[in-house]
């Protein structure tokens, strides 16, 4: 039975039990013949390249694929929370059947997901935890974290003092991923002389904190950088650039965004994590498509009580991206060796 009947059946439930068999039937009738299936997609921000560039369309395309009379209603929060608490509200009343949601604040979407439950609305909790949220899928975000963290101290020889940019309190995987980070780096010999969790992720803030750092500090004393992610590794960058710095320090990041993998091939960015979208969204689309249709799932793991789908992320430095990043056509060589970078590309042996 699917979510719409499952409405259907508590608002009239009176007629049930006036009307008895003559109602089941007609239920039976309209699960037959009924309403289109409803999947509502909400995704969290468009700062991070990722969610349009990549998952809303391969979750879109998949969903096409499995179920052609399936409507995907897709809405992006641009980082407000009262925006995505309104778009959970129009999701149900546009009828959807399944809700996957890529929380702003995922300590707060709890009330998203209650709201969806009151409605009689599953909720798919997307990349993020949401505490209460019926199914679960992300990356194993604190060996993310620890990844980063020891390839940093593999690139710096186990010793000197790093900046840390940490991602935004709002997004449940941050402290995670600085849980694993630190796990890294605090039983090594690399010293933090600063640290920041970053609102919005924001490469601008990255680009400013690394500045106040430089002039604190000196160009000298920044000989490592952890950037939770691609957006800020780049913003530390431009900002070592701009004070100055000949050799770059390494710079950890995570996403695999077509500039990281650039500034690595260029020796500017010393790693990424590359997570597989594709596997996540299209995982996402097959569950959200099967609870629309009202068939059964089971998670492969349980992460905090909820049934969910957990996958592996990969290191990409200059040396594997021919073998990870290119062979799984998350991008081409052609993307990734423009004019400007076809020597790199040439010296790294993409070709």
């Amino acid at each position: 039975m699917t979510t719409k009947f499952r409405r259907a059946a508590v608002i009239g439930v009176a007629v049930l039990i006036s009307a008895g068999s003559l109602v089941a039937c007609g239920a039976n009738e309209a699960a037959e013949g009924g309403d289109d299936p409803v999947i509502a997609l909400l995704l969290p921000e468009t700062k991070t390249t990722r969610y349009e560039t990549f998952d809303r369309p391969i979750f879109e395309a998949k969903v096409k694929e499995l179920c052609d009379k399936c409507e995907v209603k897709y809405f992006n929060a641009d980082q407000k929370v009262d925006t995505q608490a309104e778009q959970v509200d129009s999701a149900i009343t546009q009828g959807a059947d399944v809700i996957v949601l890529d929380p702003v604040d995922g300590n707060t979407a709890t009330s998203l997901v209650k709201t969806a439950s009151e409605a009689d609305v599953p909720t798919v909790a997307y990349d993020r935890f949401i505490e209460g949220a019926d199914y679960y899928m992300s990356f194993d975000n604190e060996t993310v974290g620890r990844m980063q963290g020891e390839a940093l101290v593999k690139a710096m020889g186990n010793k000197g003092s790093i900046i840390m940019l940490n991602g935004s309190p709002d997004d449940p995987n941050a402290p995670v991923f600085k849980k694993g980070a630190h796990e890294a780096i605090d039983k090594s010999n690399l010293k933090v002389i600063a640290e920041y969790d970053n609102p919005d992720w924001s490469p601008e803030n990255a680009n400013q904190f690394t500045t106040d750092q430089l002039t604190k500090f000196g160009n000298d004393k920044i000989q490592g950088v952890y950037a939770a992610n691609d957006g800020q590794a780049g913003g530390a960058i431009s900002a070592l650039k701009g004070a100055g710095v000949k050799k770059l320090p390494p710079v950890t990041g995570q996403d695999s965004e077509i500039s990281a993998i650039q500034r690595i091939v260029a020796g500017d960015q010393t790693m990424t994590i590359y997570k597989s979208i594709k596997e996540e969204a299209e995982k996402a689309a097959e569950v959200a498509v099967d609870i629309a249709q009202g068939e059964d799932i089971t998670g492969t793991t349980d992460y905090e009580g909820v049934p969910s789908f957990i996958f592996d992320p990969v290191v990409v430095t200059k040396d594997n991206i021919k073998d990870t990043i290119v062979a799984d056509g998350f991008w081409s060589v052609d993307e990734i060796c423009t004019d400007e970078y076809a020597d790199a590309c040439a010296a790294a042996g993409l070709k």
